[in-house]
């Protein structure tokens, strides 16, 4: 048995039981995707903006984006989390929301694909609960 609890329900047995989870997650993910991102975490994040200035106005250093960037990807993996139970979806989803958002930034995906991207990663935590790949 794993030191960690990884569900504080059981996983989802049927197909209304997997939409009810893919919609929570769903909602997780507006929430912190647009009222809890705010301006600050919005443009810093991206690398190849001007880092935004600080509380004190001075200038935000060069490398304020990747700490941007990773707050941001922490409360999204904190939504998964308290969604899921799971630490183990929480950090994938730390690591896969930093690459899809990265790759957003770098101009290599347009916002809807980065938006589908996001929720196919959802459907992804769904199945491997549902399947108890986990």
């Amino acid at each position: 048995m794993s030191q960690f609890q990884t569900l504080p329900f059981d996983a989802p047995d049927g197909w209304c039981a997997a939409l009810v989870l893919l919609f929570a997650f769903a909602i997780g993910h507006a929430f912190a995707d647009f009222p809890l991102q705010g301006d600050f975490l919005s443009h810093g994040k991206n690398r190849n903006s001007p880092p935004p200035p600080l509380a004190d106005g001075r200038p935000g250093p060069v490398n304020l984006w990747a700490y941007l960037m990773s707050a941001h990807c922490l409360i999204h993996a904190g939504f998964v989390w308290l969604i899921s139970g799971s630490p183990i979806l929480a950090f994938a989803e730390f690591v896969l929301h930093w690459a899809i958002d990265w790759a957003k930034c770098e101009g290599r995906t347009s916002f809807a694909i980065d938006q589908w991207l996001h929720l196919a990663t959802k459907a992804v935590y769904v199945a491997v609960l549902w399947f108890g790949w986990l």
